[in-house]
């Protein structure tokens, strides 16, 4: 049963990156070219061939193709298949977190709703992946969901535990850790080093993951990777896009968070 889920996730995952990734390239065609009419159905960017069902099944199409559009043979582009591994990854990884078999209505509302929160964060790693851009819109979604997210987990701990200071500053410690960082980068900066949206998207992140431990680990393991793979084209830009490797780190954080807080005695 557990192994279905974990498959189900996977899929559901995979499908959901591959609709997020057409919708981030659709959203950057219409604020450059002014106008809200866009194709309904999949394109080529190349030769504008309109894609099959066939050519559209996550992860599978692309692999058949060989990430090449059937009919004008060009690169269709990685971001597709990154970002449907990665959504469907993700989901599968954070599917290991909860026990399907034991968990109560209000675990699996947190659940959910964290899931649910990949989306705008997987939209969003997409678009400054291919742009270099995070649009403002998706940053407060995100951190609605994230303030929804933080607003269940202090109930299970006010139900186990009663009130404590923890339940405020832990999660002010998050926010100010992840976003406060990355704005006064910003501000120091003048936009050099990160841009403008990063600090709101670690606003979001560390609402939702509520402590400060886990936004201190999330926070180094982003920066871990922004480095290792950007460091080869630090020469070409000394600007770092941040959101994709936020999003990572979240997903990665929340899914090892028992052996973290094991690790330093949280």
């Amino acid at each position: 049963m557990e192994v279905l889920f974990l498959i189900l996730l996977f899929i559901l995952g995979a499908c959901l990156g591959s609709f997020l990734c057409c919708q981030a390239r659709r959203l950057h065609h219409r604020s450059k070219k002014g106008s809200s009419k866009l194709n309904s159905r999949s394109i080529c960017l190349h030769c504008k061939y309109q894609l099959k069902w066939y050519d559209n099944i996550p992860i599978i199409s692309w692999f058949c193709l060989r990430g090449k559009c059937r009919k004008c043979h060009k690169p269709i582009g990685w971001a597709e298949i990154l970002t449907e591994l990665g959504l469907g990854l993700a989901w599968l990884a954070l599917g290991t977190t909860i026990n399907i078999t034991t968990a109560d209505p209000l675990i699996w509302t947190i659940f959910i709703v964290t899931l649910i929160l990949t989306l705008p964060l997987a939209f969003l790693s997409v678009y400054d992946g291919l742009y270099g851009e995070l649009p403002t819109k998706h940053l407060l979604i995100a951190i609605a969901i994230a303030v929804i997210i933080l607003s269940l987990k202090q109930t299970v701990i006010l139900l186990d535990t009663g009130f404590t200071p923890d339940i405020i500053l832990r999660p002010l410690g998050a926010v100010l850790v992840l976003g406060g960082l990355y704005l006064i980068l910003y501000l120091i900066s003048h936009g050099k080093w990160v841009g403008d949206g990063d600090w709101l998207l670690g606003v979001a992140i560390g609402l939702a993951l509520a402590d400060v431990w886990l936004a201190l680990i999330a926070l180094f393991i982003a920066n871990l990777l922004a480095c290792l793979c950007a460091l080869p084209n630090l020469k070409k830009s000394k600007k770092i896009y941040f959101g994709p490797f936020l999003a990572i780190a979240f997903v990665i954080t929340l899914t090892f968070a028992d052996f973290f807080y094991y690790a330093i005695g949280g």
